[in-house]
C-alpha cells in the first residue's frame, strides 16, 4: 500500500469574475469551485485511480478541515490526524485575462502533531510512505526525517528544493522539478544533460532514485542500476496543474507492482500526459495507459 503525507493540506478556492478587479468595487463571481487540495491528496487520488491501493493522511483542522474530510469521502480512504488550527484556505481570482493567488500559510502545529502521524503510519503498515507538499509553521524538515526513520516503509519525498537539501535520512525517492533540482544541488538544470548530473548529485545526499520533471524536455529517473530519460508525450495541454503529482503517483504505483524503474518512468509519463489533457486535480480515465506507457519516447543513458 502507498500511504501518502500531506502535513499541510488546503481546500482550493477558485472562482471567475468577468472583468478586471476594481478597486473598492463589489464584483461578483460567475462561477466558483472548492476542491480538497494537497500533493500528497493529489498522488492517492492518482493512484486509487490507477487501481493501486492507497491511503491519505495528514493534518486538518477547522471547518475547512472538515471539508477536506467530506470531499475526499467515497474517492480514497483517509485517517487525518486533526489538529486546533484552521487548515489553509487557498484562493485563485481569475478576472479577465489575469489571475491573483492569495495562500493561507497554515496552522502553527508542533511536534506532537508529527508523533500523532508517525502512530497513523504504523497502525496502517504500508510499504510505501510518500511526504508530499509544504510544511505547516512550527514544524521544518525534521519532520521528514522522523516519518522516513519510524518504520521499515520505503519513503518517498516530494518537497520544495531547500526541504530537499537539508533532509538528513536515506530515501527510496524524491520528486524534484527544474527548479527544485537545480534547488537542491546548486547546479544549473538548464538541459537534459545537466538534469542528469544534477540528479546524481542528490541521489549521493541519501535518494535511491531521483524521478525529475522537466517540463516541456519531459522526465528523467535516475537510480542505483540505470537512468533514464523519457521525452514528453505529444498531447493537447489543458492544465499542468497536478502533472508533477501524476508523474510521481504513476512511477510509484508501477513501481509497488513490481515494475522496474524503464518501466515506472514510462508508467509515470503515461499518467501525467493524461492529467495535463484535463482541467483541474481531477482523475482523468486510465483506459489503455499500458499501450500509452509502450508508446512512450525512452532512452538510457549510459
Amino acid at each position: 500500500m502507498i500511504l501518502t503525507v500531506t502535513f499541510n493540506p488546503a481546500v482550493d478556492h477558485t472562482l471567475a469574475v468577468g472583468a478586471a478587479l476594481e478597486d473598492g468595487a463589489v464584483q461578483y463571481s460567475g462561477d466558483e469551485r472548492f476542491d480538497a487540495g494537497g500533493k500528497g491528496i493529489n498522488v492517492s487520488q492518482y493512484v486509487a485511480g490507477l487501481g493501486g491501493e492507497t491511503l491519505a493522511t495528514g493534518l486538518v483542522g477547522g471547518f475547512t478541515g472538515e471539508y477536506i474530510r467530506t470531499a475526499l469521502e467515497g474517492e480514497i480512504d483517509t485517517d487525518f490526524v486533526g489538529t486546533d488550527g484552521l487548515t489553509r484556505l487557498n484562493t485563485t481570482v481569475l478576472a479577465g485575462d489575469s489571475e491573483y493567488k492569495v495562500n493561507h500559510r497554515g496552522p502553527d502545529v508542533g511536534g506532537e502533531a508529527v508523533d500523532a502521524v508517525v502512530e497513523t503510519l504504523r497502525r496502517h503498515d504500508p510499504d510505501v510512505v510518500a511526504v508530499c507538499g509544504s510544511l505547516p509553521p512550527g514544524l521544518d524538515v525534521s519532520a521528514v526525517d522522523r516519518v522516513a526513520a519510524a518504520g521499515e516503509w520505503a519513503t518517498a519525498v516530494d518537497v520544495g528544493g531547500e526541504s530537499l537539501a537539508a533532509l538528513d535520512g536515506d530515501y527510496a525517492y524524491c520528486k524534484p522539478n527544474e527548479a527544485e533540482l537545480a534547488a537542491a544541488t546548486g547546479r544549473s538544470v538548464e538541459s537534459v544533460p545537466e538534469a542528469f548530473a544534477a540528479a546524481g548529485a542528490l541521489r549521493e545526499q541519501g535518494f535511491e532514485r531521483v524521478v525529475a520533471s522537466l517540463g516541456g524536455d519531459g522526465a528523467i529517473l535516475v537510480g542505483p542500476d540505470a537512468a533514464f530519460h523519457a521525452a514528453a508525450v505529444d498531447v493537447e495541454v489543458v492544465d499542468t496543474v497536478g502533472a508533477g503529482d501524476a508523474l510521481f503517483a504513476g512511477v510509484l504505483a508501477a513501481s509497488d507492482a513490481g515494475a522496474d524503474d524503464e518501466q515506472a518512468l514510462r508508467r509515470g509519463v503515461a499518467v501525467a500526459s493524461r492529467v495535463v489533457g484535463a482541467a483541474g486535480t481531477s482523475v482523468p480515465v486510465f483506459d489503455g495507459l499500458d499501450e500509452a506507457a509502450a508508446a512512450v519516447e525512452l532512452t538510457r543513458e549510459s
